[in-house]
């Protein structure tokens, strides 16, 4: 045989190389993905690219509208579906319907306030007509008492449209009865001497629920109402917010 045509015993130390660093590779590959904090990590790296591309959509379609559109949008998160600011207690109540709130009587012409709400900042004259003696103690009065002018009964009315949460009779305050309204509001109405309605019934602003009369606390007063408004908890004066649609 020629030498020539011989297989040569010697191995190429470059492919040996070869498959030495590609098995390294493959074996480091391996070790690496191994570890168990590495595809946690590239989760979070992807999300974290993702969010990066949405705030930077979300940015470049905000910045293209007008910045009175803008303001615009943000004074209407601060007001209230009924049209009064969030912060803004003194805001004149309004339903959804475009209802004011009203006084709870026929004709508030034919009235007389028997007893005032409590003004803070009031005189101290104003302050002490409007006190309430409970036995040994005196207490603000946070509503406001009308009376008729001639001393008779009168129809006490819904002072807005809603739906009868409570419908009582206690010993102090006599007939009771208190409507939720819209945008947190609540109308009360005490000293009543008989009541029309009952617990969850609907009611419309002008529907008659009971007569005035006399109650225990105010007998002083004789026969009267007691009118109280509660704007998400907190009393407010009425007169501050009716817009006098007699």
């Amino acid at each position: 045989m020629n030498d020539s045509n011989k297989p040569n015993g010697k191995i190429d130390p470059s492919s040996t190389r070869n498959v030495v660093s590609s098995s390294s590779r493959s074996s480091a590959t391996k070790r690496f993905f191994a570890k168990r904090w590495v595809f946690p990590a590239m989760y979070m790296a992807a999300a974290a690219i993702i969010v990066t591309i949405l705030w930077l959509n979300a940015s470049s379609g905000t910045s293209g509208k007008p910045k009175d559109e803008a303001s615009s949008a943000s004074v209407q998160q601060d007001i209230g579906a009924g049209g009064q600011t969030a912060e803004d207690p003194d805001a004149l109540p309004v339903a959804a319907s475009g209802e004011k709130l009203a006084w709870p009587v026929t004709n508030r012409d034919a009235m007389s306030v028997s007893m005032p709400y409590y003004n803070e900042n009031g005189t101290e004259d104003e302050q002490a007509a409007a006190m309430v003696k409970d036995g040994n103690k005196f207490m603000p009065h946070t509503a406001v008492d009308l009376a008729s002018k001639d001393g008779k009964a009168f129809d006490v009315k819904a002072a807005m449209s809603g739906e009868v949460a409570v419908a009582e009779q206690t010993p102090q305050n006599g007939y009771e009865i208190q409507i939720k309204h819209p945008n947190g509001l609540v109308t009360v109405y005490q000293s009543l001497a008989e009541m029309k309605v009952k617990v969850g019934d609907s009611v419309k602003q002008g529907d008659v629920l009971g007569t005035a009369g006399v109650s225990e606390l105010e007998k002083d007063e004789g026969v009267h109402v007691h009118f109280a408004v509660k704007s998400n908890s907190q009393t407010v004066d009425p007169a501050s917010l009716i817009e006098d649609l007699q």
